[in-house]
């Protein structure tokens, strides 16, 4: 592996890690106070030079217990990510300045995340709603909704956390880092959700059945579009299409296709692509028309017009 492989992959793991940190609810030393005889827990917490303590509720053990955890597995992150810097210092990286747009793009990314997610989690079939959705980002539960669903939404958080973490958008949008987005909107579901399909796959709905990608393909492909000359939005949407189509892996190809899709736009500072929830069945039929054969200019043109956002 050369150095600059190894940088990439450096990179790669500290914006995993530091996404992996972001979705741990109450971070904190755990502290017990008495209010009237009755025993609160609070999160004790260094933000600068002060300290801060939040609230998380009543007393109980099991709750106790959680914030233990949740100590033991932040200290375990940062102590990786101390060692991840220190690695990155002996190969010679040193931090580089992102061009102003794109800080732009990051944030307008950032401000709008949640949303982002609802939306895609209904593009799935995820039977949530806005508030449901927030709760998760939020505090990483909610009632009312399944397992399964309430893991969908929290692995595209950590998804988006890691393509806006300033290191991953400076890496280019290769078959590596699809890949990696591929393993965390698939974690909790498939032991190597990142892995090229190697089994054959149906798609509900249509009677088109996608050959069996094959890797040096699929980084030829994505090659040839990232070096066509076609406009950025251009390019982002044919990534996001070719991923879908192939079926690169064993699920997740919708969410992990316009995930990468937008670690290309907003690299470029072109804003986003995410399908609104009022347009997805509109989308879902054009999809399955592209898969049938259908011009691809008749899905671009729809992606442009009703779900790429600019700032």
């Amino acid at each position: 592996m050369s150095v600059f492989d190894e940088i990439q992959f450096a990179l790669r793991e500290r914006a995993d890690l530091n996404a992996r940190l972001s979705l741990i609810p109450y971070e904190g030393t755990p502290e017990i106070k008495e209010v009237n005889g009755q025993n609160y827990l609070y999160t004790r917490k260094r933000v600068g030079s002060k300290v801060t303590s939040t609230y998380v509720g009543a007393y109980s053990d099991e709750l106790h217990q959680l914030l233990l955890r949740n100590t033991r597995e932040a200290r375990e992150i940062r102590k990786q990510l101390r060692k991840l810097d220190r690695s990155l210092a002996a190969l010679g990286y040193q931090e580089g300045e992102l061009p102003p747009r794109v800080i732009q793009n990051l944030d307008f990314a950032r401000a709008n995340m949640k949303t982002n997610i609802y939306d895609q989690a209904v593009l799935e079939g995820v039977a949530t709603s806005f508030p449901q959705t927030e709760e998760i980002i939020e505090n990483g539960k909610v009632n009312g909704m399944t397992v399964s669903d309430v893991q969908k939404i929290l692995n595209l958080k950590h998804a988006w956390e890691f393509i806006l973490d300033q290191d991953v958008i400076q890496a280019k949008s290769d078959y590596y880092v699809l890949c990696h987005i591929a393993r965390l909107v698939n974690e909790g579901f498939f032991a190597d959700g990142g892995r090229i399909r190697g089994v054959p796959v149906t798609i509900g709905g249509s009677s088109y059945i996608p050959p069996l990608p094959i890797e040096a393909e699929v980084r030829e492909r994505i090659e040839g579009i990232l070096q066509s000359d076609m406009e950025d939005i251009d390019k982002s949407i044919q990534l996001c299409l070719y991923t879908m189509k192939t079926q690169v892996f064993i699920d997740g190809n919708k969410r992990a296709a316009v995930i990468f899709a937008n670690h290309f736009l907003i690299a470029h500072g072109q804003g986003f692509l995410v399908i609104p929830e009022a347009h997805v069945a509109d989308f879902k039929k054009l999809l399955v028309a592209y898969y049938e054969g259908t011009d691809a200019e008749i899905i671009t043109d729809f992606l442009k017009e009703n779900c790429w956002k600019i700032f």
